[in-house]
């Protein structure tokens, strides 16, 4: 895919140009200008605002039965346009094609189904003693979405808040931001009215924070880095509006001492890379017992050497190029502070792949003998490096994995189910994968301390998007 057609907002309905500013989108592959987008201003949030709040009344009268429907119509057009999906998500974020199609693209059709599902079942009214409980819209929904899943983070919030009867204001991220207008479109052929869903392009200083700032938004969906959510935050609380919040992580992987020791540190580079390593729930910190420690380092450089890395359209390619040269440079950087302070590096580095000096790529990196305390161990880095840090017994391997301000993701290697499953309930993290167990697109996503608050997918999701109302009756009633 060598270009794309320049984006537009699209508010109330129709789809509009905006001012005369265009924001650039870089092929991350090629560092060539893949497309642009209009550089929204705060007048467009506004108008896109105002839209969605004219049509807040009509929908949330519409039916349920209606809603549930029009998402059944929605994933089954992002599954008739699954194809586009993939190339759009890879030629902006370079995720590579397979995973881009059986990941990207798949998976915002089996939460959009797995909603409507939900929706179905979900209490919106039930009794409790004399009182009855409502579960109502918020109203306004600001949505701001980040670029490394631009399609499954988008539809994760539009969708739960347009079962529960909301609109909203969509706010993707300029990085990767063509799928916004691919779900605009499914939507719109979905027979949803205008207003339900606006889309409107820009960055984050700019829109996002016009947005979170407007007194007729009602609620804040955002996904981004913890200190984008710090900012979110704060801005809301002037409006006292509801915020929901998925940020970083730096997610540990217990492999404890009665693990099948090769067959965790497969899964856990596989996941600590996939993505390119651009996930803010990759287990990026594996811990192992001191005396398997050696062995884990070698086992994961091994295998670390077997991801391909290079053009993200060609078959086999594992790890694709990050999505932007900022996000490169971090990276890099990250890299080469970990060598300064003492790590020892045994796959990868800073330098660029060989025969790779275009385009944004990094070489997946692991580190050995990593100190707990250790920046590389402590902060989100982003990218394909994996820190294995060895430990002296299990309490101590629960303390470290504790050790962050990050609390979203972690995994549990044991040959004791019932073991793994107890030293998972010691982890202050949101969700936790034990040996390897596949992701439930039902079950509650989200995070501890700096990683959020609130819950994505599933009934969790659904309940962030309704507000609760007890009705009491006389007690003869």
């Amino acid at each position: 895919m060598d270009a794309l057609p320049a984006q537009r907002h699209r508010i109330g309905g129709a789809w509009i140009s905006g001012g005369t500013e265009w924001l650039d989108v870089i092929n991350p592959a090629t560092e060539e200008r893949l497309t642009a987008v209009p550089a929204g201003t705060a007048e467009d949030a506004g108008r896109a605002v105002a839209a969605a709040r004219r049509a807040f009344g009509p929908w949330s009268g519409v039916p349920l039965r209606t809603r549930v429907e029009a998402v059944r119509a929605i994933a089954k057009g992002l599954s008739a346009r699954g194809e586009e999906i993939a190339a759009t998500i890879t030629a902006e974020a370079g995720v590579p094609a397979a995973f881009a199609r059986q990941v990207q693209a798949a998976l915002p059709v089996a939460t959009s189904s797995g909603a409507a599902a939900v929706a179905e079942e979900f209490a919106w009214t039930e009794r409790i003693g004399r009182s009855t409980v409502l579960r109502e819209p918020v109203g306004v929904v600001a949505a701001i979405t980040p670029w490394n899943f631009p399609l499954h983070q988008s539809v994760a919030k539009v969708v739960p808040a347009l079962l529960a009867g909301n609109t909203v204001v969509l706010k993707p991220s300029e990085i990767a931001p063509s799928t916004a207008t691919i779900l605009a479109e499914v939507v719109d052929d979905a027979g949803v009215p205008d207003g339900v869903l606006n889309v409107v392009h820009g960055t984050g200083p700019v829109v996002g924070e016009a947005l979170v700032s407007h007194e007729d938004v009602d609620m804040v969906s955002f996904t981004g880095s913890t200190a984008a959510g710090r900012r979110v935050a704060a801005l809301a609380a002037a409006t006292v509006k509801r915020v929901s919040l998925e940020l970083g992580g730096k997610s540990a992987n217990l492999v404890l001492q009665d693990a099948d020791l090769d067959a965790a540190v497969r899964a856990g580079v596989a996941n600590c890379f996939m993505n390119s390593g651009q996930m803010c729930w990759a287990w990026t910190r594996m811990l192992v017992p001191a005396a398997l420690h050696d062995r884990a380092v070698e086992a994961a450089a091994a295998e670390a050497a077997s991801f391909i890395v290079g053009d993200p359209t060609a078959a086999g390619t594992r790890i694709g190029p990050l999505a932007s040269a900022a996000g490169r440079d971090r990276v890099r950087a990250c890299i080469r502070r970990g060598i300064d302070d003492g790590a020892r590096l045994a796959a990868g580095g800073p330098t660029p792949p060989p025969g790779l000096d275009r385009g944004y790529y990094v070489r997946p990196t692991v580190f050995g003998g990593v100190r707990p305390d250790a920046v590389i161990a402590q902060e989100e880095i982003f990218g394909p490096v994996l820190s294995v840090i060895p430990y002296a017994s299990e309490d101590e391997a629960v303390e470290i994995a504790n050790s962050t301000r990050y609390g979203l993701g972690g995994a549990v290697f044991s040959g004791d189910p019932e073991h793994a499953m107890a030293v998972a309930a010691r982890l202050r993290t949101g969700q936790v994968d034990i040996n390897g167990a596949a992701f439930n697109h039902l079950a509650p996503f989200g995070g501890y301390r700096q990683s959020g608050n609130g819950r994505e997918l599933g009934r969790f999701g659904l309940e962030e998007f309704c507000e609760t109302k007890s009705v009491q009756h006389p007690e003869s009633a």
